[in-house]
């Protein structure tokens, strides 16, 4: 209770006022009434006090709060900001080792793109040498058949059937003559006059180098016919023909330079290749003449090295050949004399012992003759007058009537 105020408890309920000592009485209802004035008042300052008391619990305590919560936030800072620099880390070493990766790979990228761009302009540049290269080789080629086709318009002009293949081959002859010199010194090329099998070529060519060994040697027939003859030949008429020719002069190549079929364009190709039907076999047109031989030897001459290796191999094997062609002679005729001395041998054993046999049989009649001699006399020498004349009463009685004289002497005999 207030201390302003002293409650005077009497019989009618008075209450002295404590600023002015004035005493009044109040009921019941004003007591209460007065009673809960200061009871809320007490409440409410205690309320007052409590709820201040309240606000600095509450205040320390958030303060408190506040405290703990920033040193975990600081804590928990830290150790993000830890997790973080961790994870810069990380990241700037995945980032170096992918851009590296990239660079590497981008390095190679670039790398191969610059050796496609060269590749494809050297493709580029070879595409357009070959290109030029083609245009002017056909240039050339046309070049040459429309020489080929004057050549043989001027040939065909004035010729007699008799003449035209003759024409060719001096046409031919001619062409070599005029390089012969220059282009071929050492080589050999002339007709081919050697008919003892029956056939021959047109023209050999045949090249030795310095140690005689051959570097290449062709076969050539020439052939040609008139426009107006009724009968056209092909020239797979003279292949087989051109092929025996070879093998029996043999020379490696063989070339049919023929004027023959103008419009096949197989053959207009300037030089045809036959092999698929005879080998390293050839059929070109008189402007392919020098340059197939040229072909020929140029392609030969980078094997002459190893045809002289095969040439001494050859003469290795030739010699080793004849060795052994002797041993084996030597070993049929050794073995031809040793299977006679056998036989011989075998022959005189034989007859020894069949004499042996013979011998040994008449060993055996011998040794019986002498064994049935022995019981012979055996026998001889047992027989008496007494068996002779024993069961015979004949012949006891007779020796009875002999003196005893004389039976003694026969018996004696007889003994």
């Amino acid at each position: 209770m207030p201390k302003n105020f002293i409650l005077v408890e009497e019989a009618m309920n008075e209450i002295k006022c404590p600023s002015c000592n004035k005493v009044f009485k109040a009921d019941e209802a004003g007591f209460a009434d007065i009673v809960k004035q200061v009871r809320d008042e007490t409440f409410a300052q205690a309320l007052s006090e409590k709820e201040k008391l309240w606000d600095a619990v509450k205040k320390t305590a958030v303060l408190d709060a506040q405290t703990q919560l920033k040193d975990k936030m600081q804590a928990s800072l830290t150790e993000k900001d830890a997790l973080i620099s961790q994870l810069n880390a990380v990241i700037a070493k995945t980032v170096s080792e992918k851009e590296l990766a990239v660079e590497k790979a981008t390095a190679h990228i670039k790398e191969q793109v610059g050796a496609l761009k060269v590749e494809l302009e050297t493709t580029k540049t070879d595409k357009e040498r070959g290109e030029r290269v083609l245009k002017e080789q056909h240039a050339y080629e046309l070049s040459l058949k429309d020489k080929a086709i004057d050549l043989y318009k001027d040939m065909k002009l004035q010729q007699t059937t008799k003449l035209v293949g003759e024409s060719l081959e001096q046409h031919c002859e001619i062409e070599f003559n005029k390089i012969r010199s220059a282009a071929f010194p050492s080589a050999q090329f002339g007709k081919d006059n050697d008919a003892k099998s029956g056939s021959k070529g047109d023209y050999i060519y045949r090249e030795l180098n310095d140690d005689g060994v051959e570097i290449i040697s062709i076969m050539f027939e020439m052939k040609n016919q008139e426009e107006q003859s009724a009968f056209k030949k092909k020239n797979d008429d003279f292949l087989d023909k051109l092929h025996k020719d070879r093998t029996e002069k043999n020379c490696e190549y063989a070339v049919l330079v023929s004027l023959l079929e103008p419009q096949n364009d197989f053959y207009n190709a300037g030089i045809a290749d036959v092999s698929f039907r005879y080998p390293k076999m050839y059929v070109v047109r008189p402007q392919c003449f020098i340059p197939m031989i040229t072909l020929l030897r140029n392609a030969a001459l980078n094997t002459v090295q190893h045809k002289a290796e095969l040439a001494l191999f050859r003469n290795q094997n030739i010699d080793i050949a004849n060795f052994e062609n002797s041993m084996n002679k030597f070993k049929e005729d050794f073995s031809y004399n040793y299977s006679l001395a056998s036989r011989k041998f075998n022959t005189a054993i034989e007859e020894i012992n069949t004499t042996i046999k013979h011998l040994e049989k008449v060993r055996d009649a011998l040794q019986s003759s002498d064994k049935n001699l022995r019981i012979a006399n055996e026998k001889a020498e047992k027989l008496t007058i007494k068996r002779l004349t024993k069961g015979n009463p004949t012949m006891t009685e007779m020796f009875a009537q002999l003196p005893k004289k004389d039976a003694q002497d026969e018996e004696d005999e007889t003994a």
